[in-house]
């Protein structure tokens, strides 16, 4: 079935509509591109009678002992010459008619060359989950009757410790059953542990079949005879029912109405009042009812820029540079408003799921039903409904995560990234580890519309290639063919300009209706701990909390922990307790009162009951240290007990709706105060609030990570701008050890501009983007031994090639997680020569079965 003369990284999917019709409808096949790893090229298929295929549909195929989902790329009238005909095996169904247009297929294309990622795997990304059904190997633990449990038992002394392992995760697992992919993430051996236990009969293993997504169907009841000659009273009851609400209704919203059973509808329908048939309920994310509002009138600044980007036709890259409460949105508002009337669509990035209720309420107060959501905290159902929306061609405003750059619009005339320097925009794991702004910049420029990149602290990569500044180049953009993507042995680098490009700086430098910006107050801890204070809050917290309520007014306190303490030690011996999966400590979350007092992981998710005593020197005195959300909400229970607090982190948002509803409370006034992390931090307008705390300043400063300095200027920045954004004047209070610290400076003058030129001149002479180009090959395995080897291995081959400097290998700074030791080699080179890079394939294969490699191109998160 193996075709292995296709050049996949020329592959392009003919135009739904466009297939090649066969004349011979009893002898069809159709070409495959396959969702198996290490599945590469395509696979040829035989269609059935009677389904109609065309390239593009999504479709489910048997696979070994598998059925796996596929792309259709092409239709045959004769399989290839070396395939027998009797070999070749039938598509089993059609998932999805196709939606890849060339544009879009080359954008995926695109995305698999630079990020040097199977395509099949960006697919995957794209395509709403549960569409490319894929069966799976799962392995359960029986259940024995009580002659074969006492047999087996005596066995279990001498399991090897990989069944051991594997058997004691059944046990404590509810149904007894994980999948063999699971297993192999975390036991060593994971094969001879499995063969051991389904030879001694303790376990079977089966295989899972896909569950691809579908339609939601619903019975509904349509009026199509309304005369009543031969009906009884309740029969013209529902009739008349019917009739008043306009001839429809659901079945079972009519049964309930009517408190009716189903027996008198069927009767109904045998008579040819009523027909019932099953519809499709379109599946989409349900926020409250706004009032329409109208667009609000822009100051001049806001004006400037409005006609810039309206005036914009083609491809261009826009940064909108605007201080905190610029009005930044309204912008965006006015400039998708023309677009709608003109038939086309927008696409508007946000970092933060957190993000989406409050921007999506504001874009549905002025565009209505026109606007979707699309983000992971769906369900399943409801992002694929919401996706097969968006191919319909109607105008629409799609307003989501990092995934949703890959939304199917048609038609698309606008593409917008807010607080596009947030790192949350990269994808880390799985592959592809791609940049949402690299992937929209690539788009914009093969659907030809602009793109506006927003921020109030502009990432440096942006700030350099669009703010006038320049950079020192890298590389040269492909050109464009007309059905194949032409992809150039070396990728291209996505800062790179070139002078046919058009780009705009445009600047918002003052707030809505010349609101000052808040003024930042450093307090010295330093000082607070030498004049007696030992609170978490310095005395001018603590006096401006205590003024809170009285004012009527709100706040917002940031710290950039979650859980309670960060670490639980041993004030006798200082032993610090460990999670048993991870080189990290385990931090303290407090529950309620009266709980058993809760130790957690925040890598792993590993828990525990806090020990009375030392599990080292059986000391009874354990301490908890450092701060987290959890902690400052209990010290402000018992300093400011007046105080209402509401904590906003990923522990309390954990459930469907949990953001909407906690901003919804606070901001309708139910709370004084909301503690949270980062994800306060992130574009929420909440204009009643007018003082910001940022509790503990130094944890964003000292990480061992060359984007430190940046990360910890735009998160305080930000943060310090959702003070004062109504008609009371703001105030912030940050709290530090190291006040003298650039960072603290240029936040307290919010001063974005000296604060790039420093941190540029640095970058610039270490050869740091955005200044120089960085791959991370990051490495993990269950053997330590085997994936320091492999680190190895690796970074000798890499250095027989030139033209770029080699750091590593080395451990990654946690080095252990979820049982998994991880190495890191990082690539640098000069984008002004771009050199011969490694043949991936290649060092992939000096990879063995127990080490995972991944290439992240152009890394962000390098810890």
């Amino acid at each position: 079935m193996y075709i292995n003369d296709f050049n996949l990284q020329k592959l392009a999917v003919a135009e739904p509509g466009e297939a090649y019709q066969s004349q011979n409808l009893a002898n069809r096949y159709v070409e495959v591109l396959v969702d198996c790893p290490g599945a590469t090229g395509l696979f040829t298929y035989r269609l059935p009678p009677q389904l109609d295929i065309k390239p593009g549909d999504i479709l489910t195929v048997p696979f070994g002992a598998q059925q796996l989902g596929a792309i259709a790329i092409r239709l045959l009238t004769a399989p290839n010459i070396d395939l027998a005909p009797d070999k070749i095996r039938e598509v089993e169904d059609v998932v999805s008619v196709g939606f890849f247009p060339s544009s879009y297929w080359e954008l995926l294309n695109r995305v698999a060359t630079y990020y040097y990622t199977p395509l099949i795997g960006v697919i995957r990304v794209a395509l709403p989950p549960g569409l490319l059904g894929r069966s799976q190997r799962r392995i359960k633990l029986k259940r024995l009757n009580q002659e074969q449990t006492t047999t087996n038992l005596s066995t279990l002394n001498f399991l090897s410790p990989s069944a051991q392992q594997i058997l004691q995760m059944l046990q404590t697992q509810p149904l007894g059953d994980y999948s063999f992919a699971y297993l192999q993430q975390k036991v060593k051996f994971v094969y001879r542990g499995v063969r051991e236990l389904l030879r001694l009969g303790l376990v079977e293993s089966y295989l899972e079949p896909p569950r691809p997504t579908r339609p939601k169907l619903q019975k509904a009841v349509t009026l199509i005879n309304s005369s009543d000659r031969d009906l009884t009273s309740r029969q013209r009851e529902i009739i008349e029912v019917l009739r008043r609400r306009g001839g429809e209704l659901w079945h079972s919203e009519l049964l309930q109405i009517c408190s009716a059973s189903s027996s008198i509808l069927k009767t109904l329908a045998q008579k040819g009042y009523i027909v019932i048939e099953e519809r499709e309920i379109l599946r989409s994310e349900q926020g409250p009812t706004v009032s329409q509002e109208e667009a609000k009138t822009l100051n001049p600044a806001q004006a400037n820029a409005l006609a810039t980007i309206n005036g914009i036709n083609g491809f261009t890259q826009v940064l909108l540079h605007g201080v905190t409460g610029s009005g930044k949105t309204e912008v965006y508002l006015q400039a998708i408003a023309p677009l709608l009337n003109q038939g086309k669509s927008a696409l508007v990035l946000v970092p933060e799921i957190g993000l989406t209720p409050q921007l999506t309420d504001r874009f549905r107060a002025r565009f209505g039903n026109k606007v979707a959501v699309y983000h992971s905290a769906l369900s399943e159902g409801e992002r694929y409904d919401t996706w097969r929306q968006m191919l319909t061609g109607e105008p629409q405003v799609v307003i989501g995560t990092r995934s949703a750059i890959f939304a199917p619009l048609p038609n698309l005339g606008l593409i917008i990234l807010d607080e596009e320097h947030d790192s949350s925009f990269k994808q880390d794991s799985p592959i592809p580890t791609y940049h949402a702004r690299t992937v929209a910049q690539w788009r914009a420029e093969l659907e030809n519309c602009p793109l506006v990149l927003g921020s109030a602290t502009p990432s440096l990569e942006s700030w350099v290639s669009l703010s006038g500044m320049g950079s020192r180049g890298a590389g040269e953009q492909g050109g464009r063919g007309e059905n194949l993507l032409p992809i150039s042995p070396t990728p291209l680098h996505p800062y790179t300009l070139t002078p046919s490009i058009s780009t705009h700086y445009l600047s918002l430098p003052e707030r809505i209706n010349s609101r000052p910006l808040p003024p930042v107050e450093v307090v010295d801890m330093r000082q607070e701990l030498q004049q007696g204070n030992r609170s978490i809050f310095s005395r001018s917290l603590q006096e401006a909390l205590g003024q809170l309520q009285d004012k009527g007014q709100q706040g917002i306190l940031f710290i950039h922990r979650r859980g309670h303490s960060t670490f639980v030690s041993c004030r006798s011996c200082g032993y610090v307790l460990e999670c048993p999966h991870c080189d990290v400590s385990l931090a303290y979350h407090h529950t309620e009162e009266g709980a058993p007092q809760l130790l957690r992981c925040h890598y792993c998710n590993y828990g525990r009951s806090h020990p009375q005593f030392c599990p080292d020197c059986s000391s009874p005195y354990l301490k908890f240290f450092g701060s987290g959300t959890q902690r400052v909400t209990q010290e402000l229970a018992k300093q400011f007990p007046q105080l209402r607090c509401i904590r906003f982190d990923s522990d309390t948002t954990r459930n469907k709706g949990a953001h909407r509803t906690l901003l919804t409370q606070f901001a309708n006034g139910e709370a004084d105060l909301l503690v949270g992390t980062q994800m306060l931090t992130k574009g929420l307008d909440l204009p009643q609030v007018t003082l910001v705390g940022v509790v503990a300043a130094d944890g964003l400063l000292h990480l061992s990570d060359y984007r430190a300095s940046e990360r910890a200027f735009q998160t305080l920045t930000q943060v310090a701008g959702r003070a004062g954004r109504g008609d009371d004047p703001g105030r912030v209070i940050v709290q530090t050890y190291t006040p003298e610290h650039p960072v603290i400076e240029a936040v307290r003058t919010h001063d974005y501009q000296s604060f790039c030129q420093t941190e540029l001149e640095q970058r610039q002479s270490l050869d740091y983007p955005p200044y120089g180009r960085l791959i991370l090959l990051r490495l993990s395995s269950l053997d330590p031994i085997q994936v320091q080897n492999t680190a190895q291995i690796i970074a000798t081959n890499l250095s027989s090639h030139e033209g770029f400097e080699i750091l590593g290998p080395a451990p990654a700074s946690v080095m252990r997680v979820a049982n998994r030791y991880r190495w890191q080699i990082l690539l640098k080179f000069n984008p002004d020569e771009l050199p011969q890079l490694p043949n991936w394939e290649e060092i992939r294969e000096l990879c063995c079965d127990s080490v995972s490699l991944t290439i992240d191109v152009d890394p962000v998160n390098i810890l």
